[in-house]
């Protein structure tokens, strides 16, 4: 998908207090940043923001951190705060390959929400439900590991059912038509197209208990 330039782009990021330009620096430290000790919920390729941002505002006691690799995309997310105060949210502008050198065994839960399904077969080992992915997630969940996925992608949806029982996961719950479940929700942005397109959402919570 082609990234349309926004302009000022540069501006956005620097004059905004959301961003973290220095998140290695907070490895295992993550709980000072927030001033608590609550849980902190990662979403990995938080888009422009809807979800992560509704997801905080919904939930003030529990921390929440968006991570978007692409820098015009998480400036359109921080345009969405200008007026907010979210004291429970910070964004991290990274590749997720980074996230062992960010934290340290303090995350409670992972949103992988309408993630580049990868489908040729060469390229499998970059979908975030991966065995590559799993493993470095392992090494950042604090205790119980939860991961949370949605998606319009069947091909992705059955590699990642597939993939988190492997890797020794449960799934908790799943629905092959989300919108028609009681599940709490919050909408992301593709998610509110793709379903006013009448597209089924797929939804899997996978739980790994600590050993």
């Amino acid at each position: 998908m082609r990234i349309r330039n926004l302009k000022n782009t540069q501006e956005i990021i620097n004059n905004t207090t959301y961003l973290i330009n220095n998140p290695k620096d907070y490895k295992g430290k993550w709980n000072t940043l927030f001033n608590n000790n609550n849980e902190i919920h990662l979403e990995i390729g938080m888009g422009k923001g809807n979800f992560i941002i509704n997801m905080a505002k919904k939930n003030p006691n529990i921390n929440f951190i968006g991570l978007e690799l692409y820098t015009n995309v998480i400036a359109r997310a921080i345009k969405k705060l200008d007026s907010d105060n979210i004291p429970n949210l910070k964004l991290i502008n990274i590749n997720a390959l980074e996230l062992n050198d960010i934290f340290d065994k303090e995350i409670s839960t992972i949103y992988l929400n309408f993630s580049d399904p990868w489908p040729k077969k060469r390229n499998q080992k970059r979908r975030l439900t991966s065995e590559a992915f799993l493993n470095i997630y392992d090494k950042i969940f604090k205790n119980d590991k939860v991961i949370i996925q949605k998606t319009d992608n069947t091909l992705l949806f059955e590699s990642s059912i597939k993939s988190l029982t492997n890797f020794g996961y449960k799934i908790e719950e799943i629905s092959l038509d989300l919108h028609n479940t009681e599940i709490d929700n919050v909408e992301t942005e593709y998610e509110t197209k793709f379903s006013n397109q009448g597209i089924k959402i797929l939804y899997l919570k996978a739980i790994k208990n600590s050993v």
